[in-house]
């Protein structure tokens, strides 16, 4: 059994983005060199998350507004009243999670037909990270 252990680091343009991570993950996998595991993608930060879906811009808009109609930017929420404003990025964090595991076989992430890794960002401009640790043989 070996670990390995890798950063991906973000400083988006926009407050929200969704980026693939897909093509990272798969990178660090490879240099990795395990072939038999797991990959777990994990947003450092408490205003982004990870999460797995389709490539398709239409999703991605939907994910957007849901998240955005369950916890809309501009409310007074409680968390503002502490001198912060980003309520509804905490809130957008533990709807779509903060972290996915991956199965890896045969040296590759052993994802559906359209299954794409994403880093979600809530509360951008500034810089984040996310950790991919992989662990297997």
């Amino acid at each position: 059994m070996k670990a390995h252990t890798e950063y991906l680091w973000f400083n988006t343009k926009k407050r929200r983005e969704y980026i693939n991570v897909t093509g990272d993950v798969e990178q660090i996998l490879k240099r990795s060199q395990i072939k038999e595991g797991f990959v777990l993608v994990s947003a450092m930060h408490i205003t982004a998350g990870v999460y797995v879906n389709d490539a398709e811009s239409g999703i991605i808009r939907d994910i957007d507004e849901w998240l955005e109609k369950h916890a809309p930017a501009g409310l007074d929420y409680n968390h503002h009243r502490t001198g912060e404003s980003n309520a509804d990025a905490h809130l957008k964090n533990l709807m779509i999670g903060h972290q996915v595991m991956l199965p890896v076989t045969n040296g590759a992430l052993d994802l559906g037909p359209w299954q794409q890794v994403y880093y979600a960002e809530f509360d951008g401009q500034r810089k984040k990270r996310v950790i991919v640790k992989i662990i297997g043989i």
